[in-house]
């Protein structure tokens, strides 16, 4: 009965594409029932083979290994890994760090911190770590494929032969080049000079019968008749000759003539020199081919082979090697890896890939250059003596600049100060000597020559950081001018728009009086504000400029009422009644680029652009008030040790300790001791024009005011070591404004008087006092104030004081603490507290230690990112000194709470970054301390035991790749620093280690097959890491031992298990396979008993034998796994091939196994692949997929496969085999791609000619249901091995059948390797 016409394939494919992408309900059904029928039925669990001793193997078979020509393939490299210390990268001149810091330090922490800046990066360096990932992260890899090269047959040849000759020469794809030479005058009666060179174009050409000429013309027109030509079958060779000219070469001919050309420059003479070589070697072949051959020709084409080869004998030694050389490199870069042809391996995934980490590094937020040009008022005159200069403003102005956000109702940044004051103007007041960098820290004498005095003094630009931009930021710019009397008074003359010289006059009269007296106060006048980003992703807003400059208003000074009025800046009606000076304030604002020079940080340390011999000007950094929450915060890297203080009110209404006290002036000063004579500290920050450093800074003081408020932000470097003598004080004067005593010596000595005092101690707890404070104000300053106690009951401590208005707290200053080197966390601070007692000598007791590390999880979220180096290194150098097993576990629960916060908030790269650059295990001394891996691993195994806390278990699982890297670690360098890395692998760690490994893993594998359900992504990721664990133990530890936890893990996995167990089992293998020297530890060697023999002639294993998977442990699981998971479903099938194929493809481009024999190595260990082919084979549709195409014309007809006799594979079973004979040709005909397993008869050689020769396909019925086993298949291994012995050296591993589903029709590759495939070609 004849079938119908076949229907066009394209129709077909459309509708069943379309149907494949929308699963049906009846699909799914399928799928419940074949898991609930798997569930039913009982499935043996496959039994575990013991893996061999390898470290004993390696000693037992060392003869044999050093004797294989192959040994690189079956031993480690002695230099896998090492340690190695990288220099820590800052951006400054020198150290952030006080040269004498670690001197002071005293406290335990703030030594920790300096030791954690100071120190340099320790790393972990894996030589060959670029080859322990997937194929796509392998270096060197060949750039994705375009197309394929087209191959030319005999077959084809034959068919053009009576083709016009030149367009076959075109055909072949000849070489060609063409350019501009010198030819040299080659005469024997004449010397070749330089005058005798003529510039020629050249032009290289390939004639029908494929030989070359080299024609050259006096132009480019190459279409005109050439001047001459060189005939490049007669020539001998090519060589560089600089004798007469440069750049020049000599073509040798046969009859002993030469011909010299020079090009213009080295390069083009090199193209040349190439190309020509290039032609020689071909006609070489060429002639070489046809003596070979024998082959008659033509009367006249005999005779030229004839001159040919008798030339050939001349050169046959220059050219033997040479073209010997040529000829495999030639085949090795024109042959495509088959396995580049494989969907997979042309798709960028890197999903595997780990993420790139980098070292800890100062990171800033949107960075704005603010530069400060003019402030210029309509009141102007000229401000010298002798009325001879600039028009200028007629007093002094200073600008103080600052960050606020209105979003967040708070200031951001710190302040900014600026002098744009004339040099006139400044001279005004009076002058004071700057003694430059004499502040809190001890500078360098090369930092003091780095940083010039004059260029310090007067800033005008500065770079301030946002880390949080949106459009609600302003930048304000407070003016103050010197004192005089009321704002009012002070800015009338100002507000007024007609411009008289008489006003300016008086003005300038009043100014220069009060510079002379009052110079060193200052009093508020104005403000104004602009916005700074058009919208939250940081763009500036550039074309933004600055409001109306507004009138101080003395009752709203304060930063709150200053948001306060920026919250109504958008709003004209309200703005419009706030009085304005006629005035410009001309700032300008830019992007600040990443290699911006001639910058100073917060602390006036120069950063690396910084060039001490340039004109440009300094520009300073403002720091930055970043939000105290974890997302914004950043581990820190350098010294800082800022206090900022905010002196904000002073109520003295009611005081009667003192006659006058209404324009009051605020002393601040920073003293280490409350002595009498005692000097205050020169650590504060000074104003431009004076000292960088000072002793001493005043607040702007307001006219008349008794309750006077302030906004003023004194700065100040502390020392690097805090006691409890270190305190603020705050000296009160009246100021005397009132200036009519015509001169009198008397007055002006009496320009302050002294009504007041007041003292904040810095320190409270260890800590440094941050919140806002209410202090009273005292009338007097005993010695020995900071002593004074109030006892009650009218009783006190201390010194006798006199306080004003009965000790209230008159005073209210608030400070603001940024410190690298003190935290303000108390639970942090008590715990360090508590380790640097025990340290010093004192008793440690367990109970007590406990209760301060149960504190920690108490500790701020960005305190604990902002110290995370420091915070780690402690807990794990109590780790490593705990005698108690309940301290080591509460040190552990510690550190999974800080790495689950980094996970929580997303800055798990923080984590990444410690344990690759900043962890560095304690130095080992086994009496005292011990190790950190030993002890992480028990402490880990207590956390996972049943009874432990499930949300703690449950963090260390989810988070467990952290844990295991810090293992890994402290490990090798364990192993580096102890020197214990020379001996044997099974005395490096000591039985209790082994021990502890073995229970973690035995601990953690209930979790992970167990909790999948429940809690997914936790089991997973400790799947995960348990993998890349074990896969880096084989680095450092005994490899046999490393191989029975791969078995205690798989153990705990079944046929029958649900699919998420069999992708973790698979991602387990696909890790642990990936191991950079996964080939070695395979021992791809002969067991065989007795004399060592040929591998030609050893009795190869194609079956999956119990002493193969022993002897080449990793691979025989592999196979065996892929194995168990071709009887399960189609998922699981598609995950098991995927694994097995994406390690074949690792195989086939690792250039360390680039060699045919490397390759032919590596095939002896996949050998039972073929028979897991043969044992799955009912479940394989050979009929799924034909590399041929069908006739249109014929009729396909339902018989059996008839074979070419010629294939030497497929050979006929013997009798008495249960494998179906027709099928076995199927099989393997489709495995060498000779046989179409789709027509089901011998393809037609006419339909054959013309088609693509790429390998068919196999594939897998996509059912689920299981195949039902054949009982008398047991055999069918061992005869296939009887009747197919290929000699392993011809196997090159290519794609492996699909095995899972059918193939996409509409798949360009469709016939060769659909996703995923997996073949084998015998060649």
């Amino acid at each position: 009965m004849s079938q119908p016409p076949l229907l066009p394939a394209s129709a077909e494919t459309r509708k069943f594409t379309r149907a494949l992408s929308k699963p049906g309900t009846a699909a799914e059904l399928r799928q419940s029932v074949s898991e609930v029928v798997r569930g039913s039925v009982l499935l043996a669990k496959p039994k575990l083979i013991e893996p061999l001793d390898y470290e004993n193997v390696i000693v037992q078979k060392k003869t044999q290994i050093l004797n294989d020509c192959l040994r690189e393939m079956l031993l480690f490299p002695f230099d896998d890994f090492q340690t190695a210390i990288l220099r820590r990268q800052g951006r400054y001149v020198c150290s952030t760090i006080p040269a004498n810091a670690q001197q002071e330090a005293q406290s335990l922490f703030v030594t920790e911190c300096i030791k954690t800046y100071n120190s340099d990066w320790h790393l972990v360096n894996y030589k060959y770590e670029d080859y322990s990932g997937e194929f796509r992260q392998l270096p060197n890899k060949v750039a994705k494929l375009d197309k394929l090269p087209v191959h030319v047959y005999e077959v084809d040849e034959e068919v053009d032969k009576d083709e016009d000759a030149a367009s076959l020469g075109s055909q072949k794809g000849g070489i060609t080049k063409h350019g501009w030479l010198y030819k040299g005058n080659m005469n024997s009666a004449i010397s070749v000079t330089m005058r005798s060179f003529k510039r020629r174009f050249f032009h290289l050409i390939q004639l029908g019968d494929g030989s070359y000429n080299l024609n050259f013309y006096k132009d480019e027109k190459i279409s005109k008749e050439p001047k001459g030509s060189i005939f490049l079958d007669s020539c001998m060779g090519v060589v560089q000759n600089n004798k007469v000219r440069r750049f020049a070469f000599e073509l040798k001919m046969q009859d002993k003539s030469s011909y010299l050309l020079a090009a213009d420059s080295e390069v083009e003479m090199e193209e040349w020199i190439t190309t020509l070589n290039k032609i020689l070697q071909l006609n070489f072949e060429a002639a070489m081919q046809e003596k070979r051959n024998g082959d008659s020709h033509e009367d006249d084409e005999q005779s030229k082979l004839e001159g040919s080869v008798s030339g050939l004998d001349s050169y046959l030694p220059e050219l033997a090697k040479s073209t010997r050389e040529a000829e495999i490199k030639l085949k090795s870069e024109s042959r495509v890896k088959l396995f580049y042809l494989d969907p997979d391996a042309q798709k960028l995934d890197f999903s595997s890939a780990e993420p790139e980490v980098k070292p800890f590094e100062e990171k800033f937020g949107k960075r704005i250059l603010v530069k400060c040009n003019d402030l210029s008022f309509n009141l102007q005159c000229c401000v010298a003596e002798n009325e001879e200069g600039p028009t200028t403003n007629v007093e002094p102005f200073f600008v103080t600049l600052s960050l606020f956000d209105i979003k967040y109702n708070r200031k951001i940044s710190a302040d900014f100060h600026v002098d744009l004051n004339h040099f006139s103007v400044r001279q005004m007041l009076a002058t004071t000597s700057p003694s430059l960098m004499n502040g809190g820290r001890q500078s360098s004498p090369a930092l003091q020559d780095i940083l010039h005095e004059a260029a310090m003094q007067y800033p005008k630009q500065g770079i301030f950081s946002v880390t949080c931009p949106h459009p609600d930021i302003f930048l304000v710019a407070r003016i103050e001018k010197v004192l005089q009397g009321s704002i009012t008074h002070g800015a009338e003359p100002y507000m007024k728009s007609s411009d008289s010289s008489k006003v300016a006059q008086k003005v300038l009269k009043n100014a220069k009086q009060a510079c002379q007296r009052l110079g060193q106060y200052r009093m508020p006048f104005a403000w104004a504000a602009r916005t700074l980003f058009k919208d939250a992703s940081g763009n500036l807003d550039k074309n933004a400029r600055f409001s109306a400059l507004y009138k101080q208003d003395s009752n709203k000074l304060s930063n709150e009422d200053m948001l306060k009025l920026l919250a109504d800046f958008r709003k004209p009606e309200k703005m419009a009644k706030l009085p304005v000076i006629l005035g410009n304030l001309d700032i300008t604002i830019d992007n600040v680029s990443s290699d911006y020079p001639n910058y100073v940080n917060s602390s006036y340390i120069p950063t690396k652009q910084f060039e001490t011999c340039t004109k440009m000007p300094i520009t300073f950094e403002v720091e930055e008030f970043v939000p105290c929450i974890p997302k914004h915060t950043q581990p820190y890297t350098i010294y800082n040790h800022h206090l900022y203080v905010y002196p904000k009110s002073l109520k003295y209404d009611s005081q009667k300790s003192f006659a006058k006290a209404r324009n009051i002036a605020i002393c601040i000063e920073f003293k280490d001791s409350d002595e009498e004579d005692s000097q205050p500290l020169k650590c504060i920050y000074g104003r431009p024009g004076g000292p960088v450093f000072t002793r001493s800074a005043f607040a702007a003081v307001l006219h008349h005011h008794q309750n006077p408020e302030f906004y003023d932000e004194i700065k100040i470097e502390l020392p690097t070591q805090l006691h409890e003598k270190h305190h603020l004080l705050f000296t009160f004067f009246h100021v005397s404004c009132d200036n009519s005593s015509k001169g009198s010596t008397k007055k002006k000595d009496v320009v302050e008087t002294q009504v007041g005092y007041s003292w904040l101690p810095l320190l409270k707890d260890g800590r440094v006092v941050t919140s806002e404070q209410h202090i009273p104000v005292s009338a007097n300053l005993p010695s020995g104030y900071l002593g004074y106690q109030e006892l009650g009951m009218g009783r006190h401590y201390g010194p006798e004081i006199k306080w004003v208005d009965g000790s209230k707290p008159l005073l209210k200053v608030s400070t603001h603490l940024v410190s690298t080197v003190y935290t303000q966390d108390q639970h942090l601070h008590n715990f360090f507290q508590y380790c640097q007692k025990t340290e010093s000598g004192a008793q440690a007791l367990g109970s007590e230690l406990v209760k301060y590390l149960k504190s920690l999880h108490a500790m701020e979220g960005h305190v604990m990112i902002a110290f995370l180096p420091t915070i780690l290194n402690q807990l794990f150098r109590v780790l490593t000194r705990a005698t108690q097993e309940e301290v080591a576990v509460n040190v552990t629960r510690v550190i999974i709470h800080v790495v689950a916060q980094c996970h929580e908030e997303g800055l798990e790269s923080h984590l990444r970054s410690y344990v690759k650059y900043a962890y560095k295990a304690e130095p080992y001394i086994a009496s005292e301390y011990k190790t950190v891996h030993e002890e992480l691993t028990k402490s880990m195994t207590t956390i996972l035991k049943p009874s432990a806390d499930f949300l703690t278990s449950n963090k260390l699982l989810k988070y467990s790749w952290f844990f295991f890297e810090v293992l890994i670690k402290s490990m090798a360098q364990h192993l580096i620093e102890n020197s214990k890395v020379k001996l044997l692998r099974n005395q490096r760690f000591p039985a209790s280690y082994h021990h502890a490994v073995e229970t973690v893993v035995n601990m953690l594998m209930p979790h992970i097959t167990q909790k999948f359900r429940d809690n997914p992504e936790a089991s997973k990721n400790a799947n995960h890491s348990l993998a890349v664990f074990i896969k880096r133990c084989f680095t450092f530890m005994d490899r046999g031992f490393v191989f029975k936890q791969i078995n205690n893990y798989i153990s705990c996995f079944a046929p029958g298990d649900p699919k998420t167990l069999f992708e973790y089992k698979f991602e387990f293998l696909r890790v642990v396979c990936n191991h950079e020297h996964y080939i070695p530890l395979n021992l791809p060697m002969p067991f065989g008993k007795g004399r060592i023999q040929r591998y030609q002639d050893l009795q190869l294993d194609y079956a999956l034998t119990d002493e193969f998977c022993r002897n080449h442990f990793l691979v025989g699981l592999l196979l065996r796994e892929v194995g168990t998971a071709l009887q399960e479903f189609r998922e699981v099938r598609l995950i098991a091939i995927g694994v097995l194929k994406n390690l074949l493809i690792k195989h086939s481009f690792d250039d360390r196994y680039a060699s045919r024999s490397h390759q032919a190595r590596i095939a002896t260990l996949y050998l039972p692949l073929f028979g897991l082919l043969i044992e799955n084979v009912q479940r394989i549709n050979v009929r799924d997929v034909s590399p041929f195409p069908v006739n249109p014309g014929s009729t396909v007809k339902e018989e059996s496969l008839t074979l070419p006799a010629v294939n030497p594979i497929v050979t006929p079973q013997k009798s008495g085999s249960t494998l179906d004979a027709s099928l076995h040709k199927d099989l393997f005909g489709a495995i060498s791609g000779i046989a179409s397993p789709y027509t089901n008869s011998t393809p037609n050689i006419s339909s054959v000619r013309n088609a693509d020769s790429r390998g068919s396909l196999i594939s897998t019925d996509s059912g689920n249901s299981l195949p039902e086993r054949n009982s008398e298949k047991s055999n069918s291994l061992d005869k296939f091995s009887e009747t197919w012995k290929p000699p392993f050296l011809g196997v090159r591993f290519v794609t492996l059948p699909r095995l899972c589903g059918r193939p996409r029709r509409d798949d360009p590759q469709l016939g060769f390797c659909s996703r995923p495939s997996i073949s084998a070609q015998v060649s």
